[in-house]
């Protein structure tokens, strides 16, 4: 796969240049690390006062349609070509810096399974950024997960861009110790989780092999889970077209690989006068160990009652029963 070997350096300049002619919206964020289970996870909760006034993207007009932004992506936001099937472009409303996505140029269903076309690009992504940091990537399918377009398309973060704003270098992504402890303690998080460490320089198909044995267990989890709670209105869906079973999260570095069963895209919570605030919605960042609230009420409940994240948290999965972690059943 042919990434430019100055990708960190094409994403910042084209970033840069971006957010200052006006082709991208660039909402800085306050951070909050707050403290997660037992023991104790580091958490980035972020709020921007500015999300609240973010643009509607633009629709063309006459058009019934509903507005692609990856399919014929703007001259100001496209980074390169990926050939033979990807384009890499920036994200138009970030609140984090260099945040780019990794888009399909023809339309797939972003409710589809990836391919290994699809995880071949995002790791050489990751590779092209050694030696300039951590980049962690995120995939987020299906109704439950988060997922805000139907192009299929995998973002990219620059972790250091991710740790500015906390002050300090406790917080690191959450998925790569995901996968470092075996099996993982029940306690760790409140929601279960499938996670494999990735061998040096994998080829394609090891790639797609390891994302099919992270998807296939997390479904068996959500058919126990299911089986477990009858009353419950989760269902599986028909995989016949290509599609998943189930609404998740993967979360991707060069090192690791993490697949999180959603069940949930978030949940309403209380504020100090009992007053509901939210939903708080979370998308794939989860598995970086972050997440984004919109509103003043929503950053003050959770800062002020730090078991509401936990709450909110436990809320999108299922919970990690022994036989729901670690990546195999």
């Amino acid at each position: 796969m042919d990434v430019p070997a100055n990708l960190p350096i094409l994403v910042k300049e084209r970033f840069n240049a971006a957010k200052d002619s006006g082709a991208l919206n660039f909402y800085p964020t306050q951070v909050a690390l707050l403290p997660c289970g037992e023991p104790r996870i580091p958490f980035q909760v972020r709020f921007s006062p500015a999300l609240a006034h973010k643009p509607k993207a633009d629709k063309p007009k006459d058009s019934k349609k509903p507005f692609d932004p990856f399919l014929d992506p703007p001259p100001d936001l496209l980074v390169c070509e990926l050939p033979p099937q990807h384009n890499i472009v920036l994200n138009k409303f970030a609140i984090v810096p260099e945040h780019f996505i990794l888009a399909t140029k023809e339309f797939k269903e972003q409710t589809h399974l990836l391919d290994e076309a699809d995880l071949a690009a995002a790791y050489a992504c990751l590779t092209a950024y050694r030696g300039h940091g951590t980049l962690f990537g995120f995939f987020n399918s299906g109704e439950h997960s988060g997922a805000s377009q139907p192009h299929r398309h995998i973002q990219f973060l620059p972790v250091q861009s991710m740790k500015e704003g906390t002050g300090d270098d406790v917080w690191q992504p959450l998925a790569e110790s995901l996968a470092a402890v075996t099996p993982a303690p029940d306690s760790e998080l409140p929601f279960a989780y499938f996670a494999e460490r990735l061998p040096q320089n994998p080829r394609p198909s090891e790639l797609l092999q390891i994302y099919r044995l992270l998807y296939e267990n997390a479904c068996k989890a959500v058919r126990l889970y299911i089986a477990e709670n009858p009353g419950c209105e989760l269902q599986l869906k028909d995989e016949q077209d290509g599609s998943a079973a189930i609404s998740y999260n993967m979360g991707l570095t060069d090192g690791v690989m993490v697949l999180c069963p959603r069940i949930s895209e978030g949940k309403i919570i209380p504020d100090q006068e009992g007053n509901p605030v939210g939903p708080i919605a979370l998308n794939g960042t989860v598995l970086a160990g972050t997440l984004l609230v919109k509103s003043e009420a929503e950053w003050a409940a959770l800062k002020e009652d730090k078991s509401k994240l936990v709450s909110v948290l436990a809320a999108i999965g299922i919970p990690p029963a022994p036989h729901h972690v670690d990546g195999r059943l």
